[in-house]
């Protein structure tokens, strides 16, 4: 987009943020449920389709414009994220990279109006970091293939209008080698959905089992047509997810500073404001340093990722360092809140809670810290 355009877009996010989705947070928590109202709402701002390229009806942002668009909306309640999350992220992307025309031509204009929503279905009761231990089997039967398996804490699978479905479809091979992409329509005989999960925070943000019962899918489903590459096509996405979650860390700090910041300068002890005191004012100054570092590493590697340049590296770094600091300072808002946040109706402990999972999906803090040592051993010994 260009500068104006993409401002004027940003101040509709923002006001949807502060007059719709942030006066509805209470609700959401109440209910578990992300009323239909808002789900309209941030479907008709097309934020569904934030990732999708302009050919296909989306609105086609580069990395750093969907990071600062992400940044904004997650100023309220990060599960309104998980709404687009899966969608926006592998469920578009691994078609946008790796699809056939035909597939593209099918889905992608779907995703880009929200009228089908995405689900990436990875994770099994027994591989989660470890993805090429997945045990969900695709068998070839002629030009079809027949699925059997678990998956397990799959985001939107309630909503899903289709999965992005992993799955073995080389038994003799092991590891990752031997899985492929599926696009697998919701509605495929076979699929039954679980209880939902109830969590330890992100209320709204629904989660359950999808289990596969003598699935059939055509050979055609495969993305890209070309089995074996599944593990490659969600290993390209996960770079761009990264720079995601260090967006959904950073609105999420912009919120939770600004609460503790207005409530020191409110809040009496003593006879003076918490504000002057000064181990507060350090919780205050840490938190603000944690919240400049996460915002400058981002733009920084959003840039360089815009720009074609190889990041993974910086994206495993800026992950772990966004999904940690941002834990940080949630920790910071309660203390600074003292008893008043540890009570639900202050919504800083909520947001503490909220914010604790964003040190395991899109690949937890460990996993990170792999990823980064590898590749610094890696260039080490080639130099």
């Amino acid at each position: 987009m260009d500068t104006e355009t993409f401002d004027l877009f940003r101040d509709t996010v923002r006001r949807l943020v502060d007059e719709r989705l942030i006066p509805a947070e209470d609700e959401v928590e109440e209910t578990d449920n992300i009323p239909a109202r808002i789900a309209d709402q941030i479907r008709e701002m097309g934020l569904f389709g934030l990732s999708v390229p302009e050919e296909f009806g989306g609105l086609g942002c580069t990395m750093s414009e969907e990071a600062a668009i992400i940044r904004e909306l997650c100023r309220a309640a990060i599960v309104y994220r998980s709404l687009i999350g899966t969608t926006v992220g592998i469920g578009s992307q691994g078609i946008v990279m790796d699809g056939t025309d035909e597939q593209k031509a099918e889905w992608l204009p779907k995703f880009a109006t929200g009228e089908a929503i995405a689900s990436f279905a990875l994770t099994e009761p027994e591989a989660g970091s470890d993805a090429g231990s997945l045990r969900t089997t695709a068998i070839r039967e002629g030009d079809s293939y027949r699925i059997n398996g678990t998956k397990r804490y799959i985001t939107n699978a309630p909503r899903a209008s289709v999965f992005t479905l992993m799955a073995r479809t080389e038994p003799d091979v092991k590891g990752s080698a031997g899985i492929s992409a599926f696009i697998l329509p919701a509605d495929t005989p076979g699929i039954t959905l679980g209880k939902p999960d109830k969590k330890m925070g992100q209320k709204g943000a629904v989660t359950c089992d999808v289990i596969l019962d003598d699935v059939v899918l055509p050979a055609s489903a495969i993305i890209g047509g070309v089995p074996g590459r599944g593990f490659k096509t969600a290993m390209k996405v996960l770079d761009r997810g990264r720079i995601h979650i260090a967006a959904v860390a950073l609105g999420m700090a912009d919120r939770l500073l600004g609460m503790s910041l207005e409530y020191a300068m409110e809040r009496k002890q003593f006879g003076q404001r918490i504000a002057d005191f000064q181990l507060v004012q350090a919780m205050l100054a840490d938190s603000k340093v944690d919240l400049l570092t996460i915002e400058a590493l981002m733009r920084s590697v959003a840039a360089r990722f815009d720009a074609g340049e190889k990041v993974s590296l910086e994206c495993s770094a800026l992950k772990y360092h966004a999904s940690e600091a941002v834990g940080r300072i949630a920790d910071r808002a309660v203390q600074i809140f003292g008893g008043a946040g540890y009570m639900a109706e202050y919504k800083v402990e909520r947001f503490y809670r909220d914010v604790r999972l964003l040190r395991i999906y899109e690949g937890t803090s460990q996993i990170q810290q792999t990823i980064i040592a590898k590749n610094m051993i890696r260039a080490a010994e080639a130099a």
